[in-house]
């Protein structure tokens, strides 16, 4: 794996549309347990920021598209996992920067208190 510290970002739509053709990718929320267990996104796995670098290479496929997120814009813990993971050799990893409040200001389901809920406008 070539190491790199760029960061690639994708859009709310395009992970919708990645859910709905059925792709694989690892969707990671990088938030503290309490945070992820408060509310995340459908089919995201929790490694806090704090603990990624240790755990990447036993979760993780070199080849493995991975999504990273967060609580929103003003957050920074996505795109600084993103670049630990290219550090780390990871070369398919995308920041979906608008996180949590984005999905759910865009009225998509979440899973809170392990219940799917959707956020009514």
């Amino acid at each position: 794996m070539t190491p790199t510290r760029e960061v690639r970002e994708i859009s709310r739509q395009a992970l919708v549309d990645k859910r709905r053709r059925g792709e694989a990718y690892v969707l990671v929320d990088v938030l503290a347990h309490e945070h992820f267990v408060h509310r995340h996104l459908p089919g995201a796995i929790n490694v806090p920021l704090h603990i990624l670098r240790d755990l990447a290479p036993l979760l993780f496929g070199e080849h493995d598209e991975i999504i990273v997120y967060c609580a929103n814009t003003a957050c920074a813990a996505s795109a600084t996992a993103a670049k630990i993971l290219g550090g780390l050799g990871f070369t398919n990893v995308y920041d979906y920067a608008g996180g949590i409040k984005d999905w759910e200001e865009a009225g998509e389901a979440v899973l809170a208190h392990g219940a799917l809920v959707t956020l009514k406008g």
